[in-house]
């Protein structure tokens, strides 16, 4: 059965001709090795994040909100960052964020108590600017060097080493907290970061910064303009920010403080939560892209928001919510490569940056209205309801994607 599984992975890999783009294009291999050292070492961060909280006692509203400080950040740099990666040169700029990001790392070793919480949330949201505007920068970069089914691929390729790294990530974390406690994790995390670093410095490439004279305020302006213009482009802006009603970070965190720390220690609860998830996340597009077009993109949808009922029916049992997980996690990644694929293809290169980071803005927005909608409804209902809920919108998405489908 081993052997099988491998062939087919083998296989579609292949035919998908992952391979062959990272022959050809030597800066998709050098990114993609940063990305997979800087995104392992960022989950054992995460996992400690939320242990230290639960730790601290904290509400269910004061776990939501620091969870949505990792997507704020996006929400209010994104029209300045989007004009500022369409004017400087991407490489020093790359740099300075990931230095940034590493920075704050060091700086979570600081937090020691309850009282503390709103340091935490500063170093958290600087973090998360640097993160936000460097994976802008990225998808800009790669929309620059790529278009079509290349392009396609560049950002599923993206999305598999983010689940993979997301998966052993989360889970590795997981056994290191619970073994070695909260601050072992954040200084693995810095350490693998400064890795990272190192790294793409030395990576040679250079793209041209846009010549223009236009000062940042006047790109904004345009940026926003030509967005508010073009109805396609505003259409699959919107249409991507239903991915981010699959943030279960907080969701999550509240199922391991209130019931899964009667099964298992919290860290273990958050990181195999997430890991099987994540592990979905790898392999669903390796098995799923293939079939997906944009006339049945909503079939997708229908399926994403069938399988997170399936969870919220099962989540009060652990195991069999790992196996739900699995299920939600299946379909989650070529929705997002597929609708950023769209909306990359359909955008006009010079005000990639800008499209870029204002679909980021909404995507993030997207997760933090998710995020304090599972805090306040956690009050008020149960979290099964919550999650049935979030499933029902994929139904409505699917609808809207129909209704849209003429223009794209």
């Amino acid at each position: 059965m081993k052997f099988l599984i491998l062939q087919c992975i083998k296989k579609y890999w292949f035919k998908l001709n992952y391979r062959k783009l990272f022959l050809e294009h030597k800066i998709i291999r050098d990114l993609s090795l940063v990305q997979f050292i800087a995104y392992f070492g960022a989950w054992f961060s995460n996992v400690a994040i939320y242990t230290m909280l639960v730790n601290f006692g904290s509400s269910e509203m004061a776990i939501s909100v620091v969870t949505a400080m990792h997507f704020l950040p996006a929400i209010l740099i994104a029209p300045f960052s989007g004009a500022i990666i369409d004017r400087v040169k991407i490489k020093p700029l790359m740099i300075t964020l990931l230095a940034t990001e590493l920075l704050m790392t060091i700086l979570f070793l600081t937090i020691d108590d309850k009282s503390e919480l709103w340091l935490l949330m500063i170093f958290i949201f600087v973090r998360m600017s640097a993160a936000s505007m460097f994976f802008s920068t990225e998808m800009s970069l790669l929309a620059k060097l790529l278009r079509g089914k290349p392009l396609q691929m560049a950002n599923e390729i993206h999305s598999i080493i983010w689940s993979f790294t997301y998966a052993f990530g989360m889970a590795i974390s997981g056994f290191v907290v619970n073994s070695y406690g909260i601050k072992a994790a954040f200084v693995i995390d810095a350490f693998i970061f400064f890795i990272a670093l190192v790294i793409f410095i030395k990576i040679d490439f250079v793209v041209k910064a846009s010549i223009t004279s236009d000062k940042i305020l006047q790109l904004i302006k345009d940026g926003f303009i030509y967005i508010k213009s073009n109805k396609i482009i505003l259409h699959l802006i919107f249409l991507h920010s239903c991915v981010g009603i699959t943030s279960f970070d907080a969701l999550i965190t509240i199922l391991a403080k209130n019931e899964y720390k009667y099964i298992i220690s919290v860290p273990l609860a958050i990181g195999l939560s997430n890991a099987s998830r994540a592990v979905a996340l790898m392999f669903g597009p390796v098995f799923i892209s293939k079939y997906v077009t944009k006339e049945n993109l909503h079939y997708l949808m229908i399926f994403q928001g069938f399988s997170i009922i399936l969870w919220g029916f099962v989540q009060n049992d652990f195991y069999i919510s790992l196996i739900a997980l699995f299920i939600v996690g299946l379909s989650t990644t070529t929705l997002w490569s597929f609708t950023y694929a769209l909306l990359q293809n359909n955008c006009d290169e010079k005000y990639i940056g800008r499209v870029i980071s204002y679909n980021d803005m909404f995507f993030m927005l997207s997760c933090v209205l998710t995020t304090l909608f599972i805090g306040l409804m956690a009050s008020l209902t149960s979290v099964d309801i919550i999650t049935i809920l979030l499933g029902v919108c994929f139904f409505a998405f699917a609808f809207y994607y129909t209704r849209i489908l003429k223009w794209i």
